[in-house]
């Protein structure tokens, strides 16, 4: 059995009852994230019968049938909608998911723009489409950057303890357009007698990654793999937060279940906080690499990456609805390595 099939029955079997019979809506579907928890849902239906229907929003039809190849079923389907246009679905709905936004730091700089309008118009389209179906939840993934730059690596942040966001520096398109929708959660919940929450989202990676991926930690692994050596483009003593797939999905499930509405919940493994050069180091050591760290600074931050932070985040909040993580930092990218060897 692959990594990513061990790690799909884990999450089937974690799937709440309270969840079966019921009809899911899944931005970003075909993300890392959305795309492990339809493919946890329907091996959940495979499995236990849970007759759990997902509506997946995609853009990319081809990518979409590509991810989803082996998936198939009549109890997944998709609807072609970009987040930005008015949402447009004709089955009843109970959960909304809503994790589409842009991932790639690159584009966040030559598209900021584009990447607003994701986030913000995009979410007030799907706020307003869940009070259009009077959904029971609806669950929007917010990101760590909300957290903005802080200096404080000796006690853990909760969710409240926000540092300051470069408002100059067209990069922060991201992580203010992150704090503003979990604000607009909290409104539409203030407004509309339905559940908005939030989950706030620490860097999450694992089995079933997509081959292009090419964020830091998966560019990392790769270079890894091939025994090339891997270039920082910053001197890494940023702080990395993370959370494995595994444990993400199940907190998404607590979250959505348990969740108070107008809340954020902030999603990390705080075994896991280190800095980024020594994730590097750590990734070398676990698959035997030949590969060297070296350090390659421009001048301008050409590659888009968030500005340098210094923290620990708090999953007390998370953890007060019964959560625990389950995968430690070594079996994560123990796991991501071996699954990016069984792709190739």
């Amino acid at each position: 059995m692959s990594i990513l099939s061990e790690d799909l029955s884990i999450i089937a079997k974690s799937v709440p009852h309270k969840f079966y019979n019921s009809t899911f809506f899944v931005t970003g579907a075909t993300g890392l994230i959305g795309s492990i928890l339809i493919k946890g849902l329907l091996t959940c239906n495979k499995t236990y019968n849970s007759n759990i229907k997902i509506i997946a929003l995609i853009r990319n039809e081809k990518k979409a049938f590509d991810i989803f190849s082996e998936y198939i079923t009549d109890k997944l389907i998709f609807i072609k909608n970009d987040v930005t246009s008015q949402i447009k679905c004709s089955e009843s709905i109970d959960y909304i998911i809503h994790g589409a936004a842009q991932t790639a730091s690159k584009e966040m700089i030559s598209f900021p723009v584009e990447t607003s309008k994701t986030s913000i118009l995009g979410t007030f389209n799907i706020f307003d489409f869940a009070i259009e179906k009077k959904v029971k939840a609806c669950l929007f993934l917010s990101s760590m950057e909300a957290f903005g730059i802080c200096n404080n690596n000796t006690t853990r942040l909760s969710e409240t303890e926000l540092g300051k966001i470069d408002l100059s520096n067209i990069r922060s398109c991201y992580s203010e357009s992150k704090r503003m929708c979990e604000l607009l959660s909290k409104c539409y919940s203030s407004e509309f007698n339905i559940k908005f929450i939030n989950a706030r989202l620490a860097q999450v990676f694992g089995a079933g990654l997509n081959k292009n991926e090419n964020r830091v930690f998966a560019q990392f692994v790769k270079s890894a793999i091939n025994n090339q050596d891997i270039i920082l483009h910053t001197d890494g003593t940023s702080w990395g937060n993370y959370c494995y797939t595994i444990d993400v999905i199940l907190a998404l499930f607590n979250i959505l279940d348990k969740g108070i509405a107008g809340e954020t919940y902030t999603v990390v493994n705080e075994e896991s906080s280190m800095m980024i050069k020594e994730m590097a180091k750590l990734i070398i050591d676990l698959s035997s690499s030949k590969s060297k760290l070296k350090f390659d600074i421009p001048n301008d931050n050409t590659f888009g990456y968030a500005p340098k932070t210094i923290m620990k985040l708090s999953s007390a909040k998370l953890e007060s609805l019964g959560w625990k993580p389950t995968v430690n930092l070594k079996e994560m990218f123990n796991r991501l390595i071996i699954s990016m060897k069984e792709s190739l």
